[in-house]
């Protein structure tokens, strides 16, 4: 059962510092769902991959915005408690799409499943994070 909305003004996301040096752009946010690009280029390995880090980093980022975004129409905010991942494939170039959707929204837990795919259409990594809501601080 989702609690029923507090508030109607969604919290907006703004992008950090490492999300700006990763060349992260939003493409879309809702509590539905919350779609980002990445480029490859910048953000590979020494091997020229991908970096996982990478991609962790770009997937923990989307599926906390989407967590937050939930949280905001319950007037709280969220805090990552568990995020895991399994690569599929790497990629060498190109731009990757990152698509949070929910799993699940309650009023304290939120799950969310994070899917990075390449230009392609082909999953590159899965990702589950989960975030606890939590009250506003003044």
């Amino acid at each position: 059962m989702t609690p029923e909305p507090r508030n109607t003004e969604l919290w907006k996301i703004t992008l950090g510092e490492l999300d700006e040096k990763m060349g992260v752009k939003i493409v879309e946010e809702s509590v539905e769902r919350v779609v980002a690009t990445m480029p490859v280029e910048g953000n590979r390995q020494s091997f020229g991959l991908l970096h996982g880090g990478a991609s962790l980093a770009v997937g923990e980022a989307v599926g906390s915005w989407a967590a937050v975004i939930h949280a905001s129409t319950l007037g709280k905010t969220a805090v990552g408690v568990d995020v895991s991942a399994t690569h599929h494939r790497s990629a060498r170039e190109g731009l990757i799409t990152i698509t949070a959707t929910p799993i699940h929204l309650g009023g304290t837990v939120t799950t969310h499943e994070v899917v990075l795919t390449n230009e392609a259409g082909q999953r590159l990594c899965t990702l589950r994070i989960t975030n606890l809501l939590l009250d506003r601080k003044a």
